[in-house]
């Protein structure tokens, strides 16, 4: 297949490239070829076997490191909700319903287009831990003198680890782990989810913490909190203060290995553009940890060396 010809659209922070062709999406991975087209495509069947709209396969050329999937246009959620005239709650509360029809999925082992079982992982203290420490292998050494950094590392690590001892919920629920506006898709007024290769079985506030602080798009505080309420309200057997408990401590940890991910894409990958995001991640984390006792030894060690001028 000649590329060369195709329309190249533009990426995301994986390694893969979108190439249009008609009505057709070819998805091309030389790197993480399995994570990118193999898993990808089992979550993708996953959804669909749930009712969930996601990219459905049209065929696959694994050996050339490429598939061809459905397009679902151009138009994000994140494109909507940006325009200033939009309801932006009224968009919310279409999403909530989404996130509940994806929390409610109990499928855990898909058949792969190459013949093999793919079983969903769970989202482990480990794996959680080790998405956070990227804030410590990428953005630190960038913005602290060698001198300091193996003693700030140790000293984030432990409370690192402290935080995720404090999660209450267990990892029991169906978690997208990248469920933010640009990976929400609108076509024929429906919402479909793309970007869904990094699916686990984790905690229920994960998706939700994604969705309400998330780096791409500023919102208020009110609107914020209005979102999460009208997720409590149609989940109403859950108990709001452990949810809120885990929901803080996730968006916190998320943001810092969102910082650690954007550092990495631009050292190791040259991607520049995401670090522009790295301000508002910082703002995030500010907001959660602000008059927050559980966060109390982890506020007073980032400010002690990240100064709010210098949080970029």
């Amino acid at each position: 297949m000649n590329l060369s010809k195709l329309k190249l659209l533009s990426g995301d922070a994986s390694f893969r490239k979108f190439y249009r062709r008609k009505n057709i999406i070819i998805v091309l991975s030389k790197k993480d070829t399995r994570k990118n087209l193999l898993i990808y495509d089992a979550i993708n069947k996953i959804l669909i076997k749930n009712k969930i709209k996601a990219p459905k396969l049209i065929s696959q050329n694994y050996k050339s490191k490429y598939i061809e999937i459905e397009d679902f246009g151009n138009l994000t959620a994140y494109k909507e909700l940006k325009k200033k005239n939009k309801k932006k709650l009224f968009y919310y509360k279409k999403i909530i319903k989404l996130l509940n029809l994806l929390q409610k999925i109990k499928t855990n082992k898909i058949k792969t287009f190459l013949g093999s079982n793919y079983f969903v992982p769970k989202y482990s203290k480990k794996i959680l831990l080790n998405e956070t420490k990227l804030f410590l292998e990428w953005y630190i050494p960038k913005k602290i003198k060698k001198n300091n950094q193996n003693f700030l590392k140790k000293k984030l690590l432990l409370i690192f680890k402290k935080l995720i001892n404090k999660i209450k919920f267990r990892n029991k629920t169906f978690v997208h782990r990248d469920f933010h506006l640009s990976n929400l898709m609108i076509k024929n007024k429906n919402l479909c989810i793309i970007d869904n290769q990094d699916a686990v079985f984790g905690n229920m506030a994960y998706d939700l913490a994604s969705l309400i602080d998330d780096v791409r798009l500023k919102t208020s505080m009110s609107l914020k909190k209005s979102i999460f309420e009208e997720y409590i309200k149609t989940n109403k057997k859950i108990n709001v203060v452990n949810f809120k408990n885990d929901f803080d401590i996730l968006s916190v940890l998320r943001n810092l290995k969102i910082i650690g991910i954007f550092t990495r894409l631009s050292i190791r990958d040259n991607k520049n553009d995401y670090l522009k995001l790295i301000p508002y991640a910082w703002k995030l984390i500010e907001l959660r940890t602000e008059n927050n006792k559980k966060f109390i030894e982890l506020k007073n060690i980032l400010d002690k060396y990240f100064s709010k001028k210098e949080r970029c």
